[in-house]
């Protein structure tokens, strides 16, 4: 059986719940739902949001070895499709032509009042 490793990453900042930033299984990198939590981006619209959740993605993928080329699998998050059309820019200027499988969810609502997103994704190694 392959080796669980679960991880959190400082610069992510501190986990007060019972979760892990990340858990790599065999080739495979399993990055938890970020936010922009306790960033500048958290008051800010879905585009600005997800820009930030972006960045901490990409923390997480380089200190594992990886980058969005290697990215398999997107769920994404919503409280509203208000702002769908500046999402889709942003997300297709993070993909770039690496474009994942991809999931976009509309919920009533995510654990704080303000944030707009939550992005998980699912990368090969």
């Amino acid at each position: 059986m392959s080796e669980l490793v679960r991880k959190n990453y400082p610069e992510l900042g501190e986990v007060k719940a019972p979760y892990v930033h990340s858990v790599r299984h065999s080739n495979t990198l399993y990055v938890s739902g970020l936010t922009a939590f306790g960033t500048p981006a958290q008051q800010a619209g879905v585009a600005e949001q997800a820009e930030e959740i972006f960045s901490q993605i990409r923390k997480v993928a380089s200190a594992e070895g990886t980058d969005f080329s290697s990215l398999i699998k997107v769920t994404i998050f919503i409280t509203s499709f208000n702002e769908i059309d500046e999402l889709r820019k942003v997300l297709y200027i993070n993909y770039g032509d690496h474009l994942p499988a991809s999931s976009l969810v509309e919920v009533s609502r995510l654990f704080s009042s303000d944030l707009k997103i939550e992005i998980e994704t699912v990368f090969g190694l």
